[in-house]
Parts: C-alpha cells; structure tokens; sequence
C-alpha cells in the first residue's frame, strides 16, 4: 500500500523540525562549562478573548501575560495568571503610525504628559498584578521622546516595574529613554508569529534559540493564536533538546546588559511593518 503523503506545510515543519533537533545537539555538546542560554516569552493580546486567553496561561513554564487594559476580561485573566504564577505585564496601547484605532487606555501623540499620566494609572489599575509594561503597536509614539520621557519618568516614579520595547518600529526611542531615565528594561528580539503559519512559528521559534546560543538570552513575543498556542505547548516541555532554558521575562531584564553593548537582530522588520498595519488583536 503507498505511503499516504503528508500535506506539504506539516512535513515541511517536521523536517524542519529533524533539522533543528540536529542542530541543536551540536551545540549542547559544545561545551557542557558553559552555562544554559536562556529565553523568556511574552504572549500578548490577552483581554478580549476568555477562551483564548485561558488556553494561553495553560501553557507550561514561566511564560508572561501582557493584558490589554479596559478590555472584558483583562482583570480576570490578570488573575488567573498571578494565580498560577505567571508574571503580568500591562500590554499598553499607543498610537501607531497607521492610525488604527486603539479604543480605551491608549496613549496618543496629541496627549499632554498629565493625560498621559492619568491614562497610565487607569490602566494600571485595571489590570493587577503588573509587573512590567509592553506597548501594544506603538510605532508612531515609541518613535517620539517627549512622550517615552513621560512614560519613563512615571514608570520610574511608580517603582518596581520594567519595560520591553516591542519594537514596532525600528525609529523606536523607547529603550534608550528608559536607559536614560533608569527604567529597567529590555527589547523583544523576535516576533513568533508575525506570519501565524506553524512553519513559520518554527522558523521563528529557532531564530529565537539562535539568538540565545549566541547572546546568552534572548527575548520572544507571541499572541494567543490557536497555531502560536499549538506550538508552544508541544514544544516547551522539550526545552532541554534546544539546549535552552526558559525564565520569567524579570529575570531576563535584571540580567540584561546596558544598551550600548546589546546586540541588534532585525531580521523581521519587514514582517513587523506588515503585522502592525494588519493589527495585532487576534
């Protein structure tokens, strides 16, 4: 009886896949003295979605939440997240040069610093347990450093919370400011699902593992797509074989080095552009 061929995406994915498993078993055994690159992950977009986003904090290890603020099941998530000791982020709207809408608890460029302000801690009390802030689009007002000034010197003031740069846009001043300021504060080094598609997730995944075997650490961003949760959730248990180590998004951040000496990976600024202007909310 013939073999039954798989569709082309699924075996593509699973050759790739073979390909990675060999890869990364050259590099576990390069030097077992040095210690464990590590990744952290971010998924976003949790708050309008119940279903979504509790198969999201279902997923294994120490993933991170970014909540939309004012959104119908932001608190809740908020807490099933801390619940299960997950860390939470304020997943913070700003406007992007696309000028797509960003309903409530946005941050606009025609806002002074005290609407600013007041717009920060009502989202901030609508989602709990945050411990950190990542913008939510943003390519437009992460570019500007009167607005980042603001948002740092109140992030600053307000304690205990650190700040990733999306990078949404690669004129994005937001890491430098914070560094300025001294907002603890890392950047997002890849976007899982920038293309939803499982052989990109896995491409995009790999490049994520690439990074940390090169720079130590690397960060990745995600959303609550059925395809980026499929993925993760087969894959995370198996960490070890990618000879990588997954931690809360915190712990990248206090181990991560000053600006100047952070190496830049931009290979998907294209793919960013294009998932800015389509939006982000699944």
């Amino acid at each position: 009886m013939p073999e039954r061929l798989l569709p082309p995406k699924v075996m593509a994915l699973r050759i790739g896949l073979v390909l990675i498993l060999g890869l990364v078993s050259g590099w576990c055994a390069a030097d077992d003295a040095t210690p464990q690159p590590l990744i952290a992950i971010i998924i976003d977009d949790l708050g309008d979605s119940l279903t979504q986003g509790r198969r999201a904090i279902a997923l294994p290890g120490p993933v991170a939440y970014a909540v939309l603020p004012r959104t119908p099941h932001a608190r809740h998530l908020a807490q099933l997240a801390h619940s299960r000791n997950k860390e939470v982020m304020l997943h913070l709207p700003m406007e992007a040069t696309s000028e797509r809408p960003l309903g409530a608890g946005g941050i606009t460029l025609n806002m002074n610093q005290t609407e600013l302000v007041k717009t920060l801690e009502q989202d901030l009390a609508d989602v709990p347990h945050v411990v950190g802030i990542n913008n939510h689009m943003g390519s437009l007002v992460t570019r500007h450093p009167g607005h980042m000034l603001w948002l740092m010197r109140e992030i600053n003031r307000l304690g205990n919370l650190f700040f990733i740069d999306s990078r949404t846009t690669r004129a994005t001043v937001a890491e430098q400011v914070a560094d300025e300021v001294g907002v603890p504060n890392l950047r997002r080094d890849v976007f899982l699902d920038a293309d939803p598609d499982p052989a990109a997730i896995a491409s995009e995944f790999m490049r994520l593992v690439r990074l940390a075997h090169r720079r130590g650490m690397a960060l990745g961003i995600g959303h609550p797509y059925p395809t980026t949760l499929a993925f993760l959730q087969r894959q995370l248990p198996y960490l070890d074989a990618y000879g990588v180590r997954m931690v809360p998004v915190s712990t990248l951040v206090k181990r991560s080095n000053p600006a100047p000496t952070r190496m830049v990976d931009q290979d998907n600024s294209e793919a960013v552009a294009q998932f800015e202007h389509t939006g982000i909310r699944p």
